[in-house]
């Protein structure tokens, strides 16, 4: 088959340079020709279905890659394009065997720089290029491991160089990341492409993570059983967030942050809502100098104080080891073929980019007489953005580099500009060829090294573009490994425990992971009550009576902005002029739309939909699939109001009615996603605290101060519709609403579930579950408060409540005392819950001075 025969490749090249599909005159290669067999009988417009089907796919599954300072939000879709990587297994073989040697090679390179650093001192490698670098943590000297291999888990980046061979581009060592991509797109590959998927040969990657997940129980320091497992997370915030909670759900091992950790004697524990759970392996997805404030960096939040000295006892593994990432040194480069003979006594396996340290003499003039020429690097990756392309760059840039060059000499390297291959990328019922990279994995086994068959392929964003960057927006692709015969391999991830399965309760639950689910319980009660109220005031804000009777109108208008307030916190709102002066009651609307559009005002609907995004996001592991759907539309009704560029109150009131429906179909889902003992109990508390206080702040701003006649009706009307409950009131009492039944309803009802007797009474019975409360018969303070609430609500009188203390009087201080009491002890149940599960603070110091010369 050759591109003149083909309309879909007429405009692929406009010239060649080495591409995965062709020949240079232009043939499909052996290797690709099945694969465009299948594409020509799927058809452009079965190829355009299917790239939709594919980015479907990834978004119903909540597929995200975190840009940092995106003008369209922290969570970026990830891209996958419909056109595969593909290799042929002999050519495989031989990629796969170099990157085992490699593997091997660097690992002893780590055991030698934190060891006996033989390097060095024969010479092999100058000082400087390992003092120099970052990477490299003088804390880490001499420890010693338990474990044969110290480079547990190893990435290297390989593109196609102009002699047709996979090179080495870069190492990655210290927390690789891509593996669980690389699992998503070949999940979603083989369903969208199950037809090409089963005619091909396609190596499987069950197998590979069943090795990894081996790796991980065979890390144990302690050699037991069942080793407590945990993957530690930066935070929701990190790019490849997504990655960290997928594998944690995946391979079913707790996510942590460094505050659900401590160290205790020498020991690492993990903070469980019981109390501390020794943890024996730490899957690290956070970089050296930010895993241990106390040794490394004194800033870092991420890590967890006293983390290298249990290491250094031997009392925990952490994958990779702390330290692992002085490799990821370019300037290590020009001098593996010399370590490589000296370990190995051999020659690399795989080719790497030629690349001079500037640290020597004769290589530093080299490159200083051809830097227009050269790709310049720090020897360290601590800013990535540093990457000069001395071709693209203006003489004073240059002369500018040259004296920075002359200035740190052994701080850089220089690497030969050479032009990757490029793979056909689908867009738009076209293919365009893009420069790609091959991003593989190999982890350590019990006989040597296994790599990945296959891995995460990234390709550049636009056609010429030579830097492969997910950060500036290039796109993925699927690595297919394509075997003479047929697998019989099967995409079985179960995994083969050596111990009977043990089931994660309450008990088991990280104490963040508990007081994310606390607060995502609080957060969308807090949604749901506020948008039910706003959407009330909102349409009283429209009502066509609003016209006809404007004095009664506007006294009750004016109760209920000003409840607005006192619902949201978004003090001083609608109860006093603001600092400069205004009055929000002189332009309600103005006011309406920043309590329910502004999320830089605390308390407004928005910030709570921020907040409520923010605490779900965090525990996304937990979720189901249907769960993430519902909450992507969330978030997109949201976004699509934000992005209106004439916001009305009629747009506003049919975005809380469709924010609301979907907030109650989400609620819906959690209760049948989550067990109740592994966590949906710390939702349930929080959801019932929250829909507690507001029903409290509701009727204290409703209830309290007495109106006369028709004001009166109006404002319980109103307060029945916000909760709604208009239609029970009517069916359960039949007539005309007075305030004694509506506090009989709203307050004291135990058999209606939106009641607040009813909501406490749950309340008592959930916090009873605790883990704390059950261990003895002695109430615990959170229960104290909650029992309390619940009797002097019970011991109350409807009656009593509904009156003034004369009848000259406008305020039902029984009503008043009472509420103010249960608002207080609801606070104080919060409180008590929060410091006994969910206190993770405890102050870090530096033990020595990490500002030290080179």
């Amino acid at each position: 088959m050759t591109v003149a025969t083909n309309a879909w490749f007429t405009k692929y090249f406009t010239d060649y340079t080495y591409d995965e599909m062709f020949t240079p005159d232009l043939s499909v290669k052996e290797d690709w020709q099945e694969l465009l067999e299948n594409f020509k009988r799927i058809g452009i417009d079965g190829l355009t279905q299917r790239q939709n089907d594919i980015n479907w796919l990834l978004e119903e599954n909540g597929v995200t890659y975190n840009v940092y300072n995106d003008p369209n939000g922290l969570n970026r879709p990830w891209n996958l394009n419909v056109v595969p990587f593909i290799l042929k297994a002999n050519e495989w073989q031989k990629i796969e065997k170099g990157l085992k040697q490699r593997a091997h090679l660097l690992d002893l390179v780590l055991k030698d720089i934190y060891g006996e650093r033989k390097l060095i001192k024969e010479g092999i490698v100058p000082h400087e290029v390992i003092y120099g670098h970052r990477g490299f943590l003088r804390q880490c000297d001499k420890i010693q491991y338990k474990i044969d291999k110290h480079l547990l888990l190893y990435a290297a980046d390989l593109a196609r160089g102009t002699d047709g061979r996979m090179w080495v581009v870069n190492d990655r060592s210290q927390a690789p990341s891509g593996m669980g991509y690389a699992l998503e797109n070949r999940s979603t590959a083989n369903r969208v492409l199950a037809d090409i998927f089963g005619e091909m040969n396609i190596k499987r990657l069950s197998e590979f993570f069943k090795e990894f997940n081996e790796l991980l129980l065979e890390a144990s320091p302690d050699k037991v059983e069942n080793p407590n497992i945990v993957i530690l997370t930066p935070g929701s915030h990190n790019e490849t967030y997504f990655e960290h909670a997928y594998l944690a759900s995946f391979l079913g091992y707790p996510l942590v942050q460094g505050n659900d950790l401590v160290v205790r004697d020498g020991f690492l524990f993990m903070k469980s809502l019981k109390g501390l759970k020794k943890v024996h392996v730490v899957l690290r997805r956070v970089d050296d100098i930010f895993t241990d404030p106390l040794e490394l960096r004194e800033d870092s939040h991420l890590g967890v104080a006293g983390l290298l000295d249990v290491v250094r006892r031997q009392n925990v593994a952490v994958v990779n080891p702390i330290g692992s990432g002085v490799l990821e040194n370019p300037g290590l480069i020009p001098f593996m073929p010399a370590i490589c003979k000296y370990f190995l006594k051999e020659d690399l396996q795989l080719p790497q980019i030629a690349s001079w340290w500037c640290g020597q003499e004769k290589e530093k003039d080299y490159v200083l007489k051809n830097l227009a020429n050269l790709v310049i690097k720090p020897i360290d990756r601590t800013n990535r953005e540093h990457i000069h392309f001395g071709s693209q760059m203006s003489t004073e840039e240059l002369e500018a580099l040259r004296k920075e060059i002359l200035k740190k000499p052994y701080h850089f390297v220089a690497q030969e500009r050479i032009s990757f291959s490029t793979a056909p990328n689908y867009s738009k019922g076209t293919f365009e060829p893009r420069n790609m990279v091959a991003r593989t994995f190999t982890i350590a086994g019990k006989s040597g090294y296994n790599v990945m068959p296959g891995g995460l392929v990234r390709v550049a964003p636009e056609r010429g573009k030579l830097r492969v960057s997910n950060q500036r927006g290039g796109t993925s692709k699927d690595f297919w490994i394509i075997g003479d015969l047929k697998s019989e391999e099967t995409a079985n991830y179960s995994w083969n425990r050596r111990s009977a399965v043990s089931v994660s309760g309450l008990d088991d639950l990280p104490s963040l992971t508990a007081e994310n689910l606390y607060w995502a319980g609080r957060y969308v009660g807090r949604t749901l009550v506020n948008a039910r109220f706003l959407r009330m005031v909102l349409k009283q804000m429209n009502a066509p009576e609003a016209e006809s009777n404007q004095q009664t109108c506007s006294v009750k208008m004016n109760i209920l902005y000003k409840a607005v307030t006192q619902m949201t916190g978004t003090y001083p709102g609608f109860m006093e002029k603001s600092k400069n002066g205004t009055y929000a009651m002189d332009n309600p609307l103005k006011e309406m739309m920043a309590v329910v559009l502004d999320r830089n005002k605390i308390g407004s609907l928005a910030n709570s939909m921020m907040m409520f995004s923010n605490s779900y996001y965090s525990i996304r592991n937990l979720w189901s699939s249907d769960m993430w759907r519902v909450f992507e539309n969330i978030q997109k009704l949201w976004r699509n109001l934000e992005n209106e560029k004439q916001i009305t109150v009629n747009k506003m009131i049919k975005t809380l009615n469709q924010l609301i429906t979907r907030l109650i179909a989400f609620m819906g889902l959690i209760e049948e996603s989550i067990m109740v003992d592994q966590g949906l109990l710390l939702y349930f508390i929080g959801l019932q605290l929250e829909q507690s206080m507001l029903t409290i702040t509701k009727c204290r701003s409703l209830l309290v101060i007495k109106q006369s006649g028709q004001t009166e009706y109006e404002v319980l009307e109103s307060l029945l519709s916000s909760h709604e409950s208009l239609n029970i009131y009517r069916y359960s009492y039949r007539s005309y609403i007075r305030v004694e039944p509506v506090i009989s309803l709203l307050l004291m009802d135990l058999k209606y579930p939106r009641s607040l007797a009813f909501q406490l009474g749950r309340l008592q019975k959930d916090i009873a579950r605790l883990p704390h409360s059950q261990k003895s018969d002695a109430l615990m303070d959170y229960e104290k408060k909650v029992f309390e609430a619940f009797s002097k609500l019970r011991l109350a009188s409807s009656e009593a409540l509904a009156q003034t203390q004369d009848d000259q009087g406008n305020i039902r201080e029984h009503l008043d005392a009472l509420l103010e009491s249960l608002s207080d002890l609801l606070f104080s149940a919060s409180q008590s819950i929060s410091n006994t599960y969910f206190n993770h603070t405890y102050k870090q110091s530096q033990l020595v001075d990490q500002n030290f010369p080179l």
